[in-house]
């Protein structure tokens, strides 16, 4: 006999021997949710239900694999009443779809059903789209593995086309209407084909279930006890499907099925059905309605079964307790949700550390720094940096390169590998060197009919220098034309590398939305970080050395690297250290979950997810300025709003100073220990708070010799000096920023005529 009492915690017991009867177990994150589900597999067993009368689904096939390996080795050495626990049955929704659809083939299809892997999805689309000629000659016209991604939301999200590239793509909004006829002739030529992609299973075993009663009683009767793992990231079908299977009325989930909601009526079970289903999952934690997952699956399952018996799991085991506080704080203010606790056993912990540096620009140095003093303490693969969007890590990767320090990227493409990015740098590359093949070979690759043979031959041409060829290549090749010209103009120019990426950046957009038109827009995204970072120096050739520094032939063992990932990759994964970038407005939350509410509520619960991710050390960079390529400087930025008006006594906050360090705000009651704080303050008093109001000056005391003027700052920039402060300091007032006050070593100051 397993001891469960001993080797659970109080609601871990309660869930794993809750065996009737609807359950919802919410499972607070690092909860032992995945222990829950083990040892209530095994108490199932134990306690006489039969193997092969339950059902796990789970997401991955992994997952379902490895709880019942784990449920079948905690089972070894017991007796059981039903014998050989082997019997149970666990998968993905797609795989149970599948099983039953092989017993019970759908009306209209033969009774051995093939089912289609991406490429035959993506050979069955083209041949859809040669047949209605859609997108001939249109280069904006979505690739197919694009129309087949946002055909497969529309269906999963049970949203229109048009809905959801509205929310998601709006650029392709022009093509729905092509793109929706591809989506009806890809359903005939399945329908002919006797063909099934991974949606159908879903969606024809829900229309086999509620058209035929036979099929439905012998899914009932085959698994008694139904187990759901990450409840909240169910899309509506799956969460009827499980419904169906637990006992919810086909009448309930067809009304539930039109409306969208229950529509006032009463969810009823079926007489013949216990409705013994137990719903696992964290409301906290569903980040992936772009995938199709809906909140309000698990938001509303006490209604769909109103004898729910509602467990909670909060007793967290890995993080530190006041990591814990803040995840809790981030979920005060949720707008809707089941309210749980996190609390830990372990003793100690320090708080997380909110820093402030000067701008965007210098969090990438601070966090470079950062990284390099926690890998004193840690292994790098227990330390993690987490970010909104894949290419809110580009200025740090440059960092890390420089430093030599190896990285693993998760959720996103490094931006020496992202192809708009190799795009860009070859103009610039042919810029300082017009012998350099390569780039010029990748640049002429972006115009129409030019390959490679073609290629090497319009570069002998112009190595040649024979205007005749050239000006006949010219005729047959514009868009090389304009680039040609483009380039040679650009030569003569004496820009900074900031300005001539900038200007690179301006004339491949037109070709960025040819080349790559199903999602030019992030692509754009991610060049406007290079030019962030190219604002950082001054001499072009480093900086397209530093771009370069990325080793191709890396070997990145896991416990030898950093991990960089965007927090939806993050989800499920743990790391002793962890620092969270750009949490300001337009970037966390991305100004596009601003518009609607529920988008708004799942950038909350991201950032949740990001900080429970960490069980020691917790670092929130927040820049208080970020750079603006149209004027070529910073602007303020805003906290993110799911920060501000938290309660002070939740961080340890550290502002940037002027050379690059941090001072901390508050000193009195943070000492603490040495190790594990970012830096140490070693510089001048603090500056104004950022957004203080521009006032009128009175005349300073007496000034050094000479007018006052202008200075520059290596962080700043350029700046007009308005107050002279002896013994040493300045009152400056820097474009975009405001006044600050800075010691006069760190100032260059501009000689006056």
């Amino acid at each position: 006999m397993i001891d469960y009492a001993k080797a659970l915690n109080p609601a871990q017991f309660e869930a794993a021997t809750t065996l009737d009867g609807p359950v919802l177990v919410i499972a607070g994150a690092g909860s032992g949710k995945t222990r829950t589900i083990i040892y209530r597999l095994a108490q199932l067993v134990e306690s006489g239900v039969p193997a092969s009368s339950i059902l796990l689904l789970t997401f991955t096939r992994k997952a379902a694999t490895e709880m019942l390996d784990r449920a079948r080795m905690l089972l070894s050495g017991v007796s059981l009443p039903d014998g050989d626990f082997s019997a149970t049955q666990g998968g993905t929704f797609h795989a149970y779809a599948y099983s039953v659809l092989r017993v019970f083939p759908p009306e209209g299809y033969a009774p051995r059903l093939t089912i289609m892997d991406n490429s035959d999805v993506l050979a069955a689309l083209q041949h859809c789209r040669e047949a209605l000629k859609a997108g001939k000659g249109d280069r904006s016209f979505p690739k197919n593995q694009s129309i087949q991604a946002h055909l497969s939301k529309s269906r999963n999200k049970e949203l229109s086309l048009e809905a959801v590239l509205g929310r998601e793509a709006s650029h392709l909004l022009p093509h729905a209407g092509a793109m929706e006829e591809m989506g009806r002739a890809y359903a005939v030529y399945k329908r002919e084909k006797n063909l099934l992609d991974y949606d159908d299973l879903l969606f024809l075993l829900e229309e086999t279930l509620l058209s035929r009663p036979e099929v439905l009683s012998w899914c009932r009767a085959r698994h008694s006890h139904l187990m759901v793992d990450e409840y909240q990231d169910t899309n509506p079908v799956q969460a009827r499907l499980a419904a169906l299977v637990a006992g919810l009325s086909p009448e309930t989930v067809r009304a539930l099925k039109s409306a969208g909601t229950l529509a006032g009526e009463s969810p009823r079970l079926d007489r013949e059905s216990s409705g013994n289903i137990m719903a696992v999952g964290d409301d906290a934690q569903s980040i992936y309605a772009f995938r199709g997952a809906d909140v309000r699956n698990i938001l509303r399952f006490p209604d769909l079964f109103p004898q729910t018996r509602l467990i909670r799991l909060e007793e967290n085991y890995r993080s530190v307790q006041p990591i814990l506080d803040l995840g809790n704080a981030i979920l005060k203010h949720a707008s809707e949700g089941f309210a749980k606790r996190l609390y830990t056993r372990r003793s100690g912990g320090l708080k997380p550390n909110l820093i402030r540096p000067i701008s965007d620009r210098s969090q990438a140095a601070l966090v470079a720094a950062r990284l390099v003093e926690l890998c004193r303490i840690y292994q790098p693969g227990e330390i993690a940096v987490l970010f909104r969007a894949g290419f809110h890590s580009y200025a740090l990767e440059v960092h890390l390169n420089k430093l030599g320090l190896r990285f693993r990227k998760h959720g996103g493409i490094r931006y020496a590998e992202a192809a708009h990015i190799k795009d860009a740098v070859s103009f610039m590359r042919l810029i300082l060197n017009p012998l350099d093949f390569t780039a010029f070979a990748r640049m002429a690759g972006l115009c129409q009919g030019i390959g490679p043979k073609t290629c090497l031959k319009l570069h002998r041409i112009l190595l040649a220098g024979d205007e005749t060829a050239l000006a006949a290549a010219a005729a047959r090749y514009p868009d090389l034309s304009e680039d040609l010209a483009f380039i040679s103009a650009m030569r003569l120019a004496d820009d900074s590398p900031a300005s001539l990426c900038s200007r690179v950046i301006e004339h491949y957009a037109p070709r960025l939305r040819l080349v790559y038109p199903d999602d030019y827009p992030r692509r754009l995204q991610g060049l406007e970080q290079i030019v962030q970072i190219a604002s950082a120096y001054e001499d072009a050739d480093l900086f397209l050395a530093d771009l370069s520094l990325d080793d191709p032939l890396r070997e990145e063992a896991e416990g030898d690297s950093l991990i960089l990932s965007t927090i939806h990759s993050a989800k499920g994964l743990e790391w002793s250290a962890v620092l969270i970038l750009d949490l300001v407005e337009d970037r966390f939350p991305s100004r596009h979950a601003l518009i609607r509410p529920e988008d708004y509520e799942e950038e909350r619960r991201l950032l949740y997810v990001a900080c429970t991710r960490a069980r020691e050390v917790l670092d929130l960079y927040v820049p208080s300025s970020l750079y603006d390529r149209n004027s070529g400087g910073t602007i303020p930025s805003v906290p993110s709003p799911f920060l501000r008006g938290m309660s002070p006594s939740l961080f340890s906050e550290w502002r940037e100073n002027p050379t690059g360090g941090l001072t901390e705000k508050i000193r009195a009651s943070l000492r603490r220990e040495e190790s594990l704080a970012p830096g140490k303050a070693t510089l001048p008093p603090e500056e104004p708070e950022e957004g203080e109001p521009p006032v009128d000056l009175p005349d300073g005391p007496a000034s050094p010799p000479g007018r006052l003027g202008f200075c520059r700052h290596r962080i700043f920039g350029r700046g007009k000096i308005v107050q002279f402060l002896p013994p040493d300091r300045y009152r400056v007032h820097f474009p975009g920023l405001g006044l600050k006050v800075v010691l006069a070593p760190y100032l260059i100051l501009e000689q006056t005529p």
